[in-house]
């Protein structure tokens, strides 16, 4: 995964150069995948899956037999936030951490909806075979059972941008989700989102809820 944060990045980076310096404009093509793949030093499976998330995120779009294109960056306030994340911007961070926080808990929510006493057992018995905890694996673990195909595509985007801009090791205590897990189990959300707020460490749950 962190092979392809550097994929997003790079891309992001390079479109933005070619812009800035008016190689490219609203409607132009890009470089294909196997130039930017030689141009970036990466596989093309990678640029290929970057290019997809790109599109997601509606920075570029693909016409079918003619390939793909630039669509309009100066109207998209997203293009900024990414080009702040390329600038390592302090409050960028705090913007993904948060806007990835909402998507997990809304994860959550659904997953409360559609989690059954299977998941529940198996999600207990991988936190407890682990020896080292997985935060990522944990909550796509979680997402799959939202079966969310949008929040997973955007989660999975904000986990890698938040990732390559946040190299600290925070460590996460088993006992937290499984705390989790049982408010899951009860199907009860306050429990469930008061237990997320306490593995991540913000602020009291009963004070924003």
């Amino acid at each position: 995964m962190a092979n392809n944060t550097k994929v997003y990045l790079e891309i992001v980076k390079q479109l933005r150069e070619m812009i800035t310096i008016g190689d490219l404009k609203t409607g132009d093509k890009i470089p294909s995948e196997r130039e930017l793949s030689e141009r970036l030093n990466f596989g093309r499976s990678s640029v290929r899956e970057a290019l997809r998330a790109l599109e997601l995120l509606g920075l570029i779009e693909t016409r079918r037999g003619e390939g793909t294109f630039i669509r309009d960056f100066r109207g998209n306030h997203l293009v900024q936030l990414l080009s702040t994340f390329i600038l390592q911007d302090e409050k960028a961070k705090r913007d993904v951490f948060e806007t990835k926080n909402f998507i997990e808990m809304d994860c959550l929510r659904l997953a409360l909806q559609k989690i059954d006493d299977n998941n529940i057992v198996n999600l207990k018995s991988w936190v407890n075979q682990e020896n080292v905890l997985n935060d990522d694996e944990f909550f796509y673990q979680i997402i799959e059972i939202a079966d969310n195909h949008l929040f997973s595509r955007i989660w999975s985007i904000l986990k890698d941008y938040y990732h390559s801009l946040d190299s600290s090791n925070f460590i996460y205590h088993r006992e937290d989700y499984l705390i989790l897990l049982d408010a899951l189990a009860e199907k009860n959300e306050a429990k469930t989102l008061s237990a997320y707020y306490n593995l991540r460490n913000l602020s009291v749950f009963n004070d924003k809820y």
